[in-house]
């Protein structure tokens, strides 16, 4: 790093220790309208969405710009996840990101390509040296498209602190249309600790009233007690029907501050936390994320304003209230609900839940339960409360409660395979069961006679035996034919069971590059890569599953020598 760039990085990250946000440094980093299909913050599968998700108009191919000068700190290609994603550091201390893109350009893309076959692999990640591929604000580092685990074409792009903590871009001055005001879907509350709602101590869904100024109130509520909040609520851009998520939540209760949360900044090791922010079961059995508008124990999230306190009421027998939500976007457009309360002296209707038959597991320790064929380890904070856990075995089957409970830290699943005689235990693996009761592979391991899975979800899981090798099947050229006029070769690979572990393909011995697309089950080699230099051709391409099972595939092809 030179001297004058040290300095002014030094420089900058004094500014943005003293909270100052450079608004202006930032370009656009396409040069299409900004219309968003996700915002920064928005609840997602276990984790906060880390940035903005800009629609690219139903197409791949469109030039991503570097939004300022820097350089490429970080690239990484993956099937999953993000896909090819970009990382560019900047000399003001902040860094971008850019995912699932179609393809990378110029000199990144020939630094790409040169590590993939130096390493024989479609899969890397490289960290360049400082400088060592320079950027200068506008120039075209790659193209959008929809690679990784993208639902389609579009652009993830982050603003992360120097702290790598991801930032919402909107802070930057990047400018996107909005003139909505966010959507309140319904509202809950939640009686705790002996609390009452309604007669209820279990949430109750409140009557939402839309006023003629566009304001909402619920029916009144009669409570006793400690008691909380919950919304389900979005917010929506000009320009898009997409339901993103909101900026800013804050609540009131009789004029007074009791919670508040902004999606501005957060760490990455925080974000499963999501799991302990949302009402999880709720979320399991209606499809729908309640934001709880209180913090409980076991959630650290820094997005939670710790100025105020942790969101809760406390309403006492004759005392009438009001509790207020207001519900902001960036833009500072407001949705309110106004919630009046009338304290009461009041006895439940929940009928008491029977736990005879249940496990009861204590947060804060660590577990070993041993039931039938399985050991089950749940290690301390796995969980986020204590919970009481309903855990069956029938046969080679694990009933492990239901997926209403999150699990925080990985729970080991083990089962003792001594006496499975005749079957080849190297194929054998736990699988948890999906919907059709059909099992799907979880990563397992094997030492002597234990198979071990670990996993982050509750459910059914099984032992299975995968003994069928993968498919490969030939797509746009067939064996012996002449395909002088292909750009590409495409070849479909699938299997039945545990699932596509790797692949290696060469042609006439030398190691060529295939792309696999998992959602078309699509390997693709390009012409252009140049391995290809001679007219007789012998593919020869390896599929294996998660357990071992390999498929060699061979075909001769003719091309013209150009």
């Amino acid at each position: 790093m030179t001297r004058f760039y040290f300095v002014l990085a030094l420089l900058c990250s004094i500014n943005i220790a003293h909270g100052q946000i450079p608004e202006d440094y930032f370009d656009n980093p396409l040069e299409i309208p900004l219309i968003l299909s996700g915002s920064f913050g928005e609840l997602r599968s276990n984790h906060f969405h880390s940035g903005l998700d800009i629609k690219t108009q139903q197409r791949e191919g469109i030039p991503v710009h570097a939004p300022a000068d820097g350089y490429i700190s970080r690239i990484k290609v993956a099937h999953y996840g993000y896909g090819k994603a970009l990382y560019i550091k900047h000399p003001n201390g902040y860094s971008t990101v850019y995912a699932h893109l179609q393809r990378y350009a110029g000199d990144i893309q020939d630094y790409v390509k040169k590590n993939q076959y130096s390493k024989e692999t479609f899969e890397l990640e490289l960290f360049p040296e400082v400088n060592q591929i320079a950027v200068s604000k506008g120039d075209i580092i790659g193209y959008t498209g929809n690679t990784g685990s993208s639902g389609g074409p579009h652009l993830h792009y982050e603003i992360r602190d120097a702290s790598s903590r991801p930032m919402n871009p909107m802070l930057f001055g990047l400018e996107i249309p909005d003139t909505k005001a966010p959507i309140v879907t319904s509202v809950f509350a939640y009686p705790m600790d002996g609390g009452i709602v309604n007669q209820s101590t279990e949430p109750v869904k409140l009557r939402l009233i839309k006023q003629k100024d566009g304001t909402y109130n619920t029916e009144k509520i009669s409570a006793s007690g400690k008691i909380g909040f919950g919304v389900v609520s979005n917010d929506q851009q000009n320009g898009a029907s997409n339901k993103n998520g909101l900026y800013k939540i804050n609540t009131t209760y009789n004029g007074e501050e009791k919670f508040e949360v902004f999606f501005e900044k957060f760490s990455f090791s925080e974000t499963r936390f999501l799991n302990r922010y949302i009402d999880y079961g709720y979320f399991k059995e209606n499809k729908s994320r309640i934001q709880k508008l209180f913090r409980e124990p076991n959630n650290p999230l820094s997005i939670i304003n710790y100025e105020n306190n942790n969101g809760f009421i406390d309403v006492e027998n004759g005392f009438e209230a009001n509790y207020n939500i207001s519900l902001k976007d960036f833009k500072g457009n407001e949705t309110t609900i106004s919630i009046p309360i009338m304290g009461v002296t009041e006895t439940s209707n929940t009928p008491v839940k029977n736990t005879a038959d249940l496990e009861y597991v204590q947060a804060g320790e660590a577990t070993t339960l041993n039931i039938g064929k399985f050991t089950v380890y749940i290690p301390a904070k796995a969980l986020y409360q204590n919970e009481y856990l309903d855990i069956k075995v029938s046969g080679d089957t694990l009933y492990f409660h239901n997926d209403n409970v999150p699990i925080h830290k990985n729970i080991s699943i083990s089962i003792d395979i001594s006496n499975y005689a005749g079957t080849d235990k190297d194929k054998m693996f736990i699988g948890r069961l999906n919907w059709k009761g059909q099992p799907y592979y979880n990563s397992t391991r094997r030492k002597g006679n234990v198979l071990t899975a670990r996993t982050r979800t509750f459910g059914d899981y099984t032992l299975s035996v995968d003994t069928i090798a993968p498919k490969v099947r030939a797509i746009n050229f067939k064996d012996g034919q002449w395909i002088s006029k292909n750009n590409t070769l495409k070849v479909k690979i699938t299997d039945d069971l545990s699932g596509i572990s790797k692949y290696r393909a060469t042609i006439n011995g030398k190691f060529i590059l295939m792309e696999y697309n998992y959602k078309k089950n699509v390997l693709t080699y390009d012409f252009d890569d140049e391995i290809v230099s001679e007219s007789d051709n012998n593919l020869k391409l390896i599929v294996t599953d998660n357990v071992g099972n390999s498929t060699t595939f061979e075909a001769q092809f003719f091309r013209k020598n150009i």
